[in-house]
């Protein structure tokens, strides 16, 4: 036969199992604050619950067999005393659950204040019953009552959850807490969240979407998360992508959808490659068009030449251009090709396997020299002209008036960047006052020709020279002759043309059977009214002239038919001999 006191040790013992370490007894009237879920249970030395209790501590669960005794560490009368349960939880959205009790003797089952469980009566023998109740969403109270008349005591009481589906319909409550944060460097997201309060949960789907769309796609797999985190690799467009978390419970019953959490990837996702590529020759160049790719925000052009005696050619890079078409100015001619594109976007995604194309470039005219220009020189024009963009040019034309000027070598002047400029200088042909066209033909190697759009040049200024030079002398030195005169005063004077003429004859100098051969020896400027010439001092008798010129050209220069300054000097030391 057991005792009372013996089976109050076992009870003990069995709630250490239960609780995990000894009741603390709160002697005072106050309910012992449990945190939920357990249990506050407070005992009483009468059959009323009424005054005082002897003690108060914490449960997991009113399931207790006192036998013939009392709680461990409670000192109540052998018969006739009494203890209270109350937990109070989040039953999260609520739904049907199984209610179940039995004891020896009484037992009250409460719920919010309502009776739900009354077997309220002295016994000999345990007594059971069940419920089944709904609990709405939210925090619900449920309160325990026992009373131990005479004899054996024990009770025990259990809430579940009821998860078939046929029976629970009640969804979850959306997951709450929920945070996303996003590895550029890995292209991952990981999403977290407060654990759901539902007793019948069985986990958790993630759902995701592009920003752009309303359908969601569970990425979370087909089976259930069971905890608060998860990571995921979204698309890498670079497009926001949104994620919901919603909780499913043991009857399949799936939550709306968590607050949304977007995050922006990184764009690794390379454009579709460029279709409908087309390509034609043509005498400006090779034109290309394509389809516009989506997402594209450029293009790239490669050309390569088809191979030579059998060795492949490099891969050139023609262009990048926002639009799908372009014209190759820059191929050679007489060349076979094949062309390819790729699409870039905005992050620089580029394509895979390019749109390609072959075409043969033929033997056509060149482009045309451009820009021509002509600008006043001495005693001429000066023209100047981009060269043709093309890359077999063989030599340029000008013409004057539609005649060709003979013999003509253009001069690069800026060979840095193509198109190169070019000058020539027609020289002596243009008199002040007249106008004349002229034009730049290109000529390539194939003898095709182009010509630049005709220039009108009218040439500035006047036909007459400056007045004769005054006051000129000469005085032989030892170092040479010395020449002096006085300032000439035209407006338009640009510089003094000094030369010097020897006598080629048989007679006296000057005589009849002879004549002066004149050699320009010097170009001064305009402010200058001295020379010295360094020659031989031999006594030789010269002739020195020195001529005024004009902004135009202008000038009295010898064997012109018009007056000059000139004079005559023997410089010092022997005639020559003969």
């Amino acid at each position: 036969m057991i005792t009372r006191s013996r089976a109050g040790v076992l009870a003990a013992t069995a709630a250490l199992a239960v609780t995990g370490g000894l009741p603390t007894a709160t002697p005072t009237a106050a309910a012992a604050s449990c945190p939920s879920p357990r249990w506050s249970v407070s005992f009483y030395a009468n059959t009323t619950l009424s005054g005082p209790p002897k003690a108060s501590f914490c449960e997991a669960a009113p399931h207790q067999n006192y036998g013939y005794g009392d709680p461990a560490g409670v000192t109540l009368p052998k018969d006739n005393f009494s203890a209270r349960w109350t937990l109070t939880r989040d039953f999260g959205s609520g739904g049907p659950f199984y209610l179940t009790a039995e004891s020896q003797d009484g037992i009250r089952v409460y719920v919010d204040g309502v009776r739900r469980i009354d077997m309220w009566r002295n016994v000999t023998a345990t007594q059971k019953t069940a419920l089944n109740l709904s609990l709405p969403a939210g925090r619900h109270t449920i309160r325990v009552d026992f009373v131990a008349w005479t004899g054996a005591a024990n009770l025990k009481f259990a809430y579940v959850p009821r998860t078939t589906s046929t029976v629970d319909k009640v969804r979850p409550l959306a997951p709450t807490g929920t945070s996303a944060s996003y590895d550029r460097t890995i292209n991952r997201t990981t999403l977290r969240w407060a654990a759901n309060k539902e007793m019948d949960l069985a986990g958790y789907r993630v759902y995701g979407r592009p920003s752009s769309s309303a359908a969601w796609t569970r990425v979370s797999g087909t089976g259930l998360v069971a905890s608060g985190t998860y990571a995921h690799l979204p698309p890498a467009t670079g497009a926001t992508y949104v994620y919901e978390v919603r909780a499913v419970d043991k009857a399949g019953n799936e939550s709306a959808g968590s607050a949304d959490l977007a995050v922006v990837p990184v764009d690794r996702t390379p454009p579709p490659a460029p279709t409908g590529l087309t390509g034609a020759d043509a005498p400006g160049g090779v034109t290309l068009a394509w389809a516009a790719t989506a997402g594209a925000a450029g293009y790239t052009v490669f050309r390569q030449a088809d191979p030579v005696y059998g060795e492949a050619q490099p891969v050139v890079q023609v262009a990048t251009v926002t639009s799908p078409a372009l014209t190759d100015t820059t191929a050679p001619e007489r060349t076979g090709y094949t062309y390819s594109v790729k699409a870039v976007d905005a992050a620089g995604n580029v394509s895979p396997q390019p749109a390609r194309v072959a075409v043969t470039r033929g033997d056509h005219p060149p482009a045309p020299p451009t820009g021509l220009t002509a600008a006043q020189v001495y005693r001429g024009a000066e023209l100047r002209w981009s060269g043709s963009v093309s890359d077999d040019v063989a030599e340029y034309r000008v013409y004057r008036d539609g005649e060709p000027f003979p013999g003509i070598h253009a001069r690069v002047v800026d060979y840095t960047t193509r198109p190169y400029t070019f000058a020539f200088q027609d020289q002596g042909g243009v008199a002040p006052g007249t106008t004349h066209e002229y034009v730049v033909v290109a000529v390539d190697r194939g003898g095709n020709e182009t010509r630049s759009a005709p220039l009108l040049f009218t040439s500035a200024g006047d036909r007459v020279p400056p007045a004769v030079v005054a006051g000129l002398t000469a005085t032989p030195r030892e170092d040479g002759v010395l020449l002096e005169w006085q300032p000439n005063q035209e407006p338009d004077l640009k510089r003094y043309d000094v030369y010097r003429a020897v006598w080629l004859g048989e007679g006296p100098v000057g005589g009849e059977d002879g004549v002066w051969s004149f050699r320009q020896i010097a170009w001064l400027g305009k402010t200058e009214t001295s020379h010295l010439h360094a020659s031989p001092a031999d006594g030789e008798t010269v002739l020195y002239a020195v001529v005024a010129t004009d902004e135009w050209g202008n000038g009295r220069a010898p064997l012109t038919g018009q007056d000059f300054a000139w004079v005559t000097v023997t410089e010092l030391g022997a005639p020559p001999e003969g």
